[in-house]
């Protein structure tokens, strides 16, 4: 069995998707003591889903255990893409990710940080959190990747209650069935007073096929996270950035094929990327907050929910 490249103490905290009992080790399975499902270890990664509430099943990621994300090919697609002018510009995610470290230090000299979705390549303002000597970080998916050290559904975090300081949501809930159930296990893992970061998309078209399923605006984020109390919340991504975007899929929807598309969304990138830079005189506009391309919540996990009639009055754009 290839080592998994998770230390004891993370093991030590894994629990069963279905039932959240323990769980024991066998060869390269996982066994729930309690309700005696199994969760496999393919390639040293495990893989645990409560298949009653998922859309996936183990065979997506068994039948295809020995193929993995091809990082060589990723790096030629990432520098072919890096020399054309980019649609995308997150304003604020450097500096939300370094707040998010000092509020983590604050509660915690060494504070454990789950990522849900840790995808290809690290997310926008990330990689401080990432390398920062004092913070264990634990990349997970719902996919395999360079950097995924664990495949799980959200909606069923496997881990014992109260196992992480902070859990990073970066680009995650508009991918999932049931954003609200994803956030109240995100509540049960965190410890007390431990801190979410969440970002997602407002005015954004869809990505990622078939598994984008919802849009968020500011107030409708904030009201997400009712069971956490405000750090911080606003604009991640601009209304220039919002019109790129939709400049770009406007052309898309003339045209079929993907040879097409390809050249289409090349078209867009060379004539609309300026509009992104717009976001930089906007960043502080209360109207923006309306036509943001993306958001940010920072929270701390709470005892208490936010009352309703107290979210209305958080509103922060053009009434």
């Amino acid at each position: 069995m290839k080592n998994m490249n998770l230390k004891q103490h993370i093991i030590n905290q894994f629990r069963c998707p279905v039932c959240k009992s323990e769980v024991s080790l066998q060869q390269e399975v996982f066994i729930c003591l309690k309700c005696t499902k199994e969760f496999p270890v393919v390639d040293g990664v495990p893989i645990f889903l409560n298949e009653n509430t998922s859309v996936f099943r183990y065979t997506d990621f068994i039948n295809h255990g020995d193929i993995f994300f091809d990082s060589s090919r990723s790096k030629v697609h990432i520098f072919l893409s890096n020399l054309l002018p980019n649609l995308t510009l997150t304003i604020t995610s450097d500096q939300n990710f370094e707040k998010f470290i000092q509020q983590l230090l604050l509660g915690n000299a060494y504070p454990r940080v789950l990522i849900l979705g840790c995808g290809e390549t690290p997310g926008s303002g990330i990689k401080s959190l990432l390398h920062h000597p004092n913070i264990e970080v634990v990349e997970t998916d719902v996919s395999w990747g360079p950097r995924t050290r664990m495949i799980f559904d959200a909606h069923d975090i496997p881990f014992a209650d109260n196992s992480f300081d902070g859990i990073i949501a970066q680009a995650v809930l508009e991918h999932v069935m049931f954003p609200q159930r994803c956030v109240d296990e995100i509540w049960r893992v965190l410890g007390p007073q431990g801190l979410v970061y969440s970002e997602t998309p407002f005015m954004q078209q869809v990505h990622g096929g078939r598994y984008d399923f919802t849009r968020f605006t500011d107030l409708g984020h904030r009201c997400l996270f009712r069971w956490f109390s405000e750090i911080d919340r606003g604009l991640l991504c601009g209304p220039g950035m919002a019109l790129a975007w939709s400049y770009q899929y406007f052309l898309a929807s003339f045209v079929k094929s993907k040879p097409l598309r390809k050249l289409t969304r090349l078209f867009a990138r060379l004539t609309s990327f300026y509009l992104k830079y717009f976001d930089y005189l906007l960043i502080h506009s209360i109207g923006a907050r309306d036509a943001a391309s993306g958001l940010y919540f920072m929270g701390m996990k709470s005892n208490t929910p936010v009352d309703y009639r107290e979210l209305l009055t958080s509103f922060m754009g053009n009434d």
